[in-house]
């Protein structure tokens, strides 16, 4: 498992998302309330940036469609998805955020 580092974690605000770039796929690391999740960052309906979707509370609503994702479990919430998106581990290491991929 490799460790990638996304950025200082004091720089990813509450209700913030950023997109980082993987070998395997894309990921999208948020920041809700304070704890700090990464999911998979194409939605599982059609590819759409989950980084960019719009962010309430621990759900992330895909833009393009509107499909709803829990943030903190990758779980489908709403239609026009129907699976899950994969989920990492975060970790914060001297003040650095990183995702376990």
């Amino acid at each position: 498992m490799a460790k990638i580092r996304v950025c200082r974690a004091d720089d990813l605000k509450p209700g913030m998302a950023l997109r980082v770039e993987n070998d395997s796929e894309p990921i999208a690391v948020f920041n809700v309330d304070g704890d700090f999740y990464a999911i998979s960052d194409t939605c599982s309906h059609e590819e759409s940036s989950l980084s960019e979707g719009y962010v309430d509370e621990d759900i992330v609503e895909c833009a393009k469609h509107g499909a709803m994702f829990h943030i903190p479990t990758g779980e489908v919430r709403s239609l026009p998805a129907t699976h899950n998106v994969r989920t990492f581990g975060t970790l914060v290491e001297d003040g650095d955020l990183y995702v376990e991929a």
